[in-house]
């Protein structure tokens, strides 16, 4: 019980290829992800302002507000859910060619403005200085859609949710980085038949196994 199952996310049907069609059809999109997470959160809202009695583990029941504090995807998902580019942080506004650098101080992003620009500036086929204005700031944020999943939420900062997927952006992602480095190691100084013969020389674990087809993509380095 330490994962509840809340709901699944529908897929938008796919529209005809052209320019037009993809931002219909993003916009379609996120529509329908905030629809979907306006109905799961909005218990949680309620709660968050009126509060909830809540059983805690030492069976006294307490007057709670209970909010989200964090939220853990990887980084497509956040860029889905949070409407932004995928080389955008969802956090700050920090541009995109000094992500990775040593730090400046950069402005946690304002998805409240990203949102109102879009929203009084929806045509931008006479464009005003205003909206060209907005389309700029809105571009150089790296925001595709101005909206996101958490908008509205209760007592929650939508910049401060987001926390790193440690499976999918550090274990997975280090471990990727470390077998491409070993392999290109091993082409450069000729070490792939050393490696497979010290690999096929490993005894087995007891209940443990290789799976053929992983064994075959091994063997062919």
């Amino acid at each position: 019980m330490a994962i509840l199952l809340l709901g699944l996310l529908p897929i938008s049907p796919k529209l005809a290829k052209s320019s037009s069609a993809d931002k219909l059809q993003r916009l379609t999109k996120a529509d329908t992800l905030r629809g979907v997470f306006e109905l799961v959160f909005a218990p949680l809202n309620g709660a968050a302002r009126q509060s909830a009695s809540i059983d805690c583990a030492d069976g006294e029941i307490r007057r709670c507000f209970p909010i989200i504090s964090e939220w853990i995807p990887d980084h497509i998902e956040n860029v889905t859910l949070y409407g932004i580019k995928s080389n955008a942080c969802p956090k700050c506004e920090v541009p995109s060619e000094e992500l990775g650098s040593p730090a400046a101080h950069h402005r946690a992003k304002d998805y409240a403005r990203y949102k109102r620009y879009e929203g009084e500036h929806p045509s931008l086929e006479s464009e005003t200085h205003d909206a060209a204005y907005a389309r700029h700031t809105n571009e150089t944020h790296g925001i595709k859609t101005g909206q996101t999943v958490f908008q509205g939420l209760v007592r929650v900062s939508t910049p401060d949710l987001h926390k790193p997927d440690m499976l999918h952006t550090i274990y997975l992602g280090l471990f990727k980085h470390m077998m491409d480095w070993i392999q290109s190691f091993l082409t450069k100084h000729a070490g792939q038949e050393a490696f497979n013969d010290g690999w096929k020389a490993l005894p087995p674990y007891p209940g443990l196994f290789v799976p053929k087809r992983a064994y075959r993509e091994v063997m062919q380095w």
